[in-house]
C-alpha cells in the first residue's frame, strides 16, 4: 500500500502539538486499510518547548514519526524543504502545527492522488481572522494571480497533497528566498483545487510578523516574475516621454513668450519624483541581484542539526 509522508514545519508550537498529533493520529482512520503513515516534524529553530512535545510524539509512535531540529528559524519555506528532503512517501502533505488546516480533507486529497491527480490543493475561500490579516492575505494572492502565477487559485493556498515526483523536483532545484509551496505550482502540474475556510487559531500566538509577510510578498514576486522589471522599463519610458514632451513645451514658451517660467518650483518638483523613482528601482534591482549573489554562494537553505 501507499505511504503518505505528512510535512508539519513548527515554530513556537508546544501548546499545538499534542492536540495536532492527536488529531492527525485519529485522522489515519478515514483513509483505507493498509496505508502507511510518515510524519516529517520539522523544529524550525524553536526556543520554547516545542522540541520536546516532538520527541514525546515520536517516541509514542516511534516506527512513524521523525524530528527534525533545524540549528535556527531559517523561516517555514525552507524548514518544509528540509522535511522534503527526508520524506520517503508516495505522496506528500505540507499542513501546519496549528490545525487551521482540517486535517480531515486530506482523505479527499488523497482519494484525487490515486486517480492520477499529482498535485491537490486544498483552497482557502475564506478564513476566520482578522480584517487587516484577510486584507493582506486577499491584496497578496490576488496581485500573484495578476502578475506572477496565474494558474494558482483566488485565496491562496498552504495545504497540499503531492507526489513524490513533485517533492524531487523541488528537492532538486533547492532555490533560495522562494515560496516552496507555490514552487510547486509553478511546476505547472495539473492539480485539484478543493476549497474550505480556514479556522481561527486557537492555541499560542502566530509568529508570522510583518516584516514576514512583506518578505514574502518581495520573494513571491522575485522568484517567480520578470514584472518589477518591466514595470521600471515601462516607467522610464512614460517618464522620458513626459520629459520630452515638456522639454517641448518650454522651448515653445521661451520663444513665444506666452507662458512666464519661474522654473524653481516645479522643476524641484520633477527632480525629487525621478529621484524617488530612481532610488525605488535600485532598490528592486538590488533585490534581483542580491539574489543572484546569494544563490552563487551556494550556502545551504537550512542546517540540519540532529535528526531524530
Amino acid at each position: 500500500m501507499p505511504k503518505v509522508s505528512i510535512i508539519i514545519p513548527c515554530y513556537f508550537n508546544e501548546g499545538n502539538i499534542p492536540v495536532t498529533t492527536a488529531e492527525l493520529i485519529q485522522n489515519e482512520q478515514l483513509f483505507p486499510a493498509g496505508v502507511e503513515f510518515e510524519y516529517i516534524m520539522v523544529d524550525d529553530g524553536s526556543k520554547d518547548k516545542t522540541l520536546d512535545e516532538l520527541v514525546k510524539f515520536k517516541d509514542r509512535y516511534p516506527d512513524k514519526v521523525k524530528v527534525i531540529k533545524l540549528a535556527g528559524n531559517v523561516g517555514s519555506f525552507n524548514a518544509i524543504l528540509a522535511g522534503m528532503n527526508y520524506a520517503t512517501g508516495d505522496c506528500n502533505v505540507i499542513i501546519t502545527a496549528d490545525l487551521q488546516d482540517p486535517p480531515d480533507l486530506m482523505p479527499k486529497m488523497y482519494d484525487y492522488w490515486l486517480k492520477g491527480i499529482k498535485f491537490v490543493i486544498a483552497n482557502r475561500q475564506d478564513r476566520e481572522e482578522g480584517f487587516f490579516s484577510k486584507l493582506f492575505a486577499n491584496t497578496y494572492h490576488a496581485l500573484i494571480r495578476k502578475f506572477v502565477l496565474k494558474n494558482v487559485p483566488s485565496g491562496g493556498f498552504d495545504y497540499v497533497l503531492f507526489d513524490k515526483q513533485l517533492r524531487e523536483e523541488v528537492v532538486k532545484i533547492n532555490e533560495r528566498n522562494t515560496n516552496t509551496i507555490y514552487l510547486l505550482a509553478w511546476l505547472n502540474y495539473d492539480f485539484v483545487n478543493i476549497p474550505y475556510v480556514r479556522r481561527q487559531r486557537k492555541i499560542g500566538k502566530s509568529r508570522w510578523t510583518v516584516s514576514k509577510k512583506m518578505k514574502l510578498f518581495i520573494d513571491s514576486f522575485v522568484s517567480f516574475s520578470f514584472f518589477p522589471i518591466r514595470a521600471i522599463s515601462v516607467m522610464g519610458i512614460f517618464l522620458g516621454i513626459i520629459a520630452f514632451m515638456y522639454g517641448i513645451f518650454v522651448i515653445v514658451a521661451k520663444f513665444t513668450g506666452m507662458v512666464q517660467l519661474s522654473g524653481w518650483s516645479s522643476m524641484m518638483v520633477v527632480f525629487l519624483f525621478v529621484s524617488s523613482f530612481q532610488m525605488v528601482a535600485l532598490g528592486i534591482l538590488g533585490e534581483y541581484v542580491w539574489r543572484a549573489l546569494d544563490a552563487a554562494r551556494g550556502r545551504p537553505n537550512f542546517i540540519v542539526e540532529k535528526v531524530i
